[in-house]
């Protein structure tokens, strides 16, 4: 008997852009979750498929939140969690069940493991000739058994060139933001690709590659490189094109100036009481300012010693000079312009903290409506009682 399945809906997208959109989730790890999160937020019902064994994020710890990686929780809010053996004929049944009624699929499976499991394109085409099938992968389509880790992204990809002191070693950006990029990227695809069905009435396939995210985030470096040949290296946190940008000690603590423009940089000389320094030939201009980046990181490393980070960050605030002193994540996350963090309550786990989705719809900050799920929560919801319970014998 082919099984039924009952797609969730929540109220709470009642009004969102993405509302009635169904959404399933065969991702695991980040990029892939990451997106479909975000189609949540904006009002997509998303299912969530997992292995008896779980998205392997939720052993990525510690640390960990009653007992599950606090990994796991960063990208799978607003999702009904569900587990499938998509190895076994039930379970491959039940995936049948939700693709022919799904508007989008997300995977990121290489391509032996997509075709093995019967979510590759063209199957799952054959079932639901209107999906939106979404693949992300490491290197693109054209290298579809080839695996891509952000750290590998990040060092093939020409982004740990660019980060990291000048005398030191190449870095790696303190969030995975090969996964991020690609997750993000994934969510522009997946929307614009419905919007083309709305006009065709058919869907598509789409792609999208970490590696290929990071090269379209080097932007200005490797526009300087295709137009100008201009090697890109490391500078810390300095920027390659504007000076002063980056970070310079004060008294007390390290404190960011970015006087992008002449006129701020004449403003950031008065507060410091070196006016001089904006009429130096040497520094008069942001050309003559990047060629002479040392010495002018000198004068204004010795001007900002007389006084604190917090006492200059208030000055140059008032004269209208972009600034801002170092936070810790929880100082992050914690202050003023932190609008957008929210809270959600499990009815097991208890209160949950995200940052949320930065899109705001008629100016309001899209509220966090279901808590990451647990381990198949929500069985009994997509399927019948009694065809949860068969699940629950199988694993």
């Amino acid at each position: 008997m082919t099984p039924e399945a009952r797609w969730p809906r929540s109220p709470a997208n009642s009004g969102r852009p993405l509302d009635g959109v169904k959404v399933l989730d065969l991702s695991r790890v980040l990029a892939g979750p990451y997106c479909t999160m975000v189609l949540a937020d904006l009002g997509a019902d998303v299912v969530k498929v997992e292995s008896p064994a779980g998205d392997e994020t939720r052993r990525w710890g510690p640390p960990f939140f009653q007992g599950t990686a606090a990994y796991y929780f960063g990208p799978n809010r607003n999702k009904w969690g569900i587990v499938l053996d998509l190895a076994s004929p039930t379970g491959r049944e039940r995936l049948d069940t939700l693709l022919a009624e799904a508007d989008v699929v997300v995977h990121n499976f290489t391509g032996e493991i997509a075709t093995r499991l019967g979510v590759d394109w063209e199957r799952v085409a054959s079932i639901n000739p209107r999906i939106v099938h979404l693949t992300l992968s490491g290197f693109g389509p054209e290298e579809p058994e080839r695996r891509g880790y952000d750290l590998i992204i990040q060092a093939l990809g020409g982004l740990m060139a660019v980060t990291g002191e000048p005398a030191g070693g190449p870095v790696k950006v303190g969030v995975p933001i090969a996964d991020l990029s690609a997750g993000l990227y994934a969510v522009s695809a997946v929307t614009s690709a419905l919007y083309e069905r709305d006009r065709t009435g058919t869907g598509t396939p789409v792609h999208v590659s970490l590696y290929e995210s990071v090269l379209s985030l080097l932007s200005n470096q490797a526009a300087g490189w295709f137009l100008a040949g201009a090697p890109a290296g490391r500078l810390g946190t300095e920027h390659p094109h504007v000076v002063p940008y980056g970070v310079y000690p004060t008294a007390t603590s390290p404190l960011v100036i970015a006087a992008g423009t002449d006129a701020q940089f004449r403003e950031l000389c008065m507060v410091l009481g070196r006016p001089d320094l904006s009429t130096d030939p040497r520094f008069h201009s942001n050309g003559a300012r990047v060629a002479y980046r040392d010495a002018l990181r000198k004068e204004l490393e010795q001007a900002l010693a007389a006084d604190s980070a917090d006492a200059w960050a208030d000055s140059l605030e008032a004269r209208g000079v972009p600034n801002g002193v170092v936070r810790e994540v929880p100082e992050a996350v914690t202050a003023p312009e932190a609008r957008s963090v929210r809270t959600v309550t499990h009815p097991s786990l208890g209160v949950i903290t995200h940052a949320m989705t930065p899109i705001r719809v008629h100016d309001q900050i899209l509220e966090p409506y279901l808590a990451p799920p647990t381990l198949g929560e929500h069985d009994g919801v997509v399927f019948p009682t009694e065809l949860a319970q068969e699940t629950e014998q199988e694993r």
